[in-house]
């Protein structure tokens, strides 16, 4: 049986006004996840710190989620996020970290 994806409410509305848009941003997503040789838990951990550098809370939880999902520990993703420390600065840091938590306190 196939499992549900269930969206943030923000993506469902977008998906459901634009499905063929979504559709291949999707697509994109897996086919350049799938182009090299790293594995989707290395894979999520760098997408949730570009998340995290580009301030963008809905991407650090859905990539939170992911990594968790691809056996992410929560120690290796609040790893990634205190990483970017010395590039991003810590008022950022600590936004990223504070998502991440979100995501974390219901998911262990």
């Amino acid at each position: 049986m196939a499992e549900e994806k269930i969206y943030p409410g923000w993506y469902t509305f977008i998906k459901s006004h634009h499905g063929k848009f979504m559709d291949a941003l999707e697509q994109l997503g897996e086919s350049v996840r799938q182009e090299g040789p790293l594995d989707d838990k290395t894979s999520h951990l760098i997408q949730l710190a570009a998340a995290a550098a580009i301030r963008s809370e809905g991407s650090v939880h859905s990539h939170v989620r992911r990594a968790v999902k691809a056996g992410a520990k929560p120690e290796e993703i609040y790893h990634a996020i205190i990483l970017l420390t010395s590039t991003i600065g810590f008022p950022t840091t600590s936004a990223a970290l504070s998502w991440v938590h979100d995501v974390l306190k219901h998911e262990t």
